[in-house]
């Protein structure tokens, strides 16, 4: 699948993540979507991020979530979306180290 027809898949996915988050009682914001290369390797020398990262294909965004009106920073509150994620073909989000990171697999990088 090139490249720009996944960005189109992921963008359809988040969409439905956003959508399945409102129903079942999660707020979501959008921290981080597009990085620069140049931000990503700064990242990744601070151990902050790699320097690969999704971002820089369009392939991840970090969400800030809010359960009744609390803003909800701790990975475990992710969770259920991680799952809904993986469960629509996402492969990193919600049950991880950064909770708030949901990404789609492209070479290899999840």
């Amino acid at each position: 699948m090139k490249l720009s027809e996944k960005q189109a898949l992921f963008t359809v996915m988040i969409a439905q993540l956003i959508y399945w988050a409102d129903e079942h009682g999660y707020r979501l914001t959008f921290g981080e979507a597009y990085r620069t290369p140049e931000q990503a390797a700064i990242n990744a020398k601070n151990g902050k991020g790699i320097k690969n990262s999704l971002h820089t294909e369009r392939l991840a965004v970090d969400f800030n979530l809010f359960i009744n009106g609390e803003y909800r920073p701790d990975t475990p509150s992710y969770k259920p979306l991680g799952e809904f994620w993986e469960s629509i073909g996402g492969t990193w989000g919600g049950r991880f180290n950064d909770g708030n990171h949901f990404s789609l697999e492209h070479n290899g990088v999840k």
